[in-house]
């Protein structure tokens, strides 16, 4: 079975969930859409948000929100602007790290981009103290009880040469944040077979499992085309479990498609089915609240099963 043929099947199956889309304030005329996973930090909650215009492209900003109602957040005032697309956060030890991928534009023309790193404790004074490799996205940390762990996302036409997918993910360990460095990411080892010929995608946020495995909360993505909407570009919710011993995924299923959230609208008609992830937020009914951009203008929230259910439960590694 293909795994557009499974998407089918899974939104089919679904049955209906508790599903909206959050409401931003402070930003009128600009859309926020894949966001960091909410999180709470010296007792208040916020989220990152993807800011940007309806009609603009790689000119987008992350800006920091805090929730003001259920489902609803407000600009903090008086914050960073960051030059960044689609944020990431991570606690490693005492600090918060905020990640994103900065575009490099030359004459007009879209020329490499990068992952950029914040760290610090706090919110209104996070340093940058590291870029990713060139021409990677979707790097994510993982505070580990030995150490810190760091998925990679190499993507190019050398990687689809040799391995028969659009992307892989690789994994490697550190012992302190300050060995983030562009070569060691890029030499991770490569985790085999979490995309097929024709897909592409990556880890979008992380989690310690009480077992030693590691859950991500990720995306798996590839083009479709039909005579009634031609070409389109797929982006699924999907979950995997990973286990860092024998370097291999020992679980991965979908989670969301577009079609489990609220219609809304899409940046371009391309991306009417793409459902960027953002992560989980456990509930205390032992469900999961996932978040997801939504079509490059909205950011939505979806209860889900407990994607790690039977292989562990997640916990703060932080030793």
């Amino acid at each position: 079975m293909t795994f557009h043929e499974r998407k089918l099947r899974f939104e089919q199956e679904q049955k209906p969930a508790e599903a909206v889309i959050l409401k931003f304030h402070g930003v009128p005329g600009y859309d926020v859409y894949n966001c960091s996973i909410p999180f709470t930090w010296k007792g208040a909650r916020y989220i990152f948000g993807r800011v940007e215009r309806r009609s603009e492209w790689s000119r987008s900003w992350v800006r920091l929100f805090e929730s003001t109602g259920t489902d609803e957040y407000t600009l903090v005032p008086n914050q960073m602007i960051y030059a960044l697309e689609d944020p990431f956060i991570s606690v490693i030890g005492s600090e918060l790290i905020l990640g994103g991928t900065h575009v490099r534009i030359i004459n007009g023309a879209v020329d490499t981009y990068r992952c950029y790193f914040y760290r610090g404790k706090s919110l209104d004074d996070l340093m940058y103290f590291t870029t990713g490799p060139d021409h990677m996205k979707d790097i994510r940390l993982v505070q580990l009880p030995d150490g810190i762990g760091v998925f990679s996302r190499p993507r190019s036409a050398d990687v689809e040469k040799q391995y028969g997918s659009a992307s892989v993910v690789g994994f490697t360990r550190l012992n302190s944040i300050r060995e983030l460095i562009p070569g060691v990411i890029e030499n991770a080892p490569v985790i085999p077979g979490m995309f097929s010929a024709g897909e592409w995608g990556g880890c979008n946020q992380c989690y310690c499992l009480s077992t030693g495995l590691i859950g991500i909360i990720g995306h798996k993505s590839y083009t479709h085309e039909t005579a009634q909407n031609g070409k389109q570009l797929v982006y699924t919710n999907v979950s995997f479990v990973y286990d860092p011993v024998s370097n291999r995924i020992v679980d991965e299923k979908i989670i969301a498609t577009r079609g489990r959230y609220p219609a809304g609208p899409s940046k371009i008609p391309e991306l009417s089915d793409c459902a960027f992830t953002s992560g989980i937020v456990m509930r205390p009914d032992g469900k999961a609240d996932l978040y997801s951009g939504l079509s490059d203008t909205l950011e939505g929230r979806t209860v889900i099963d407990d994607p790690f259910k039977g292989f562990g439960q997640i916990v703060d590694c932080r030793p």
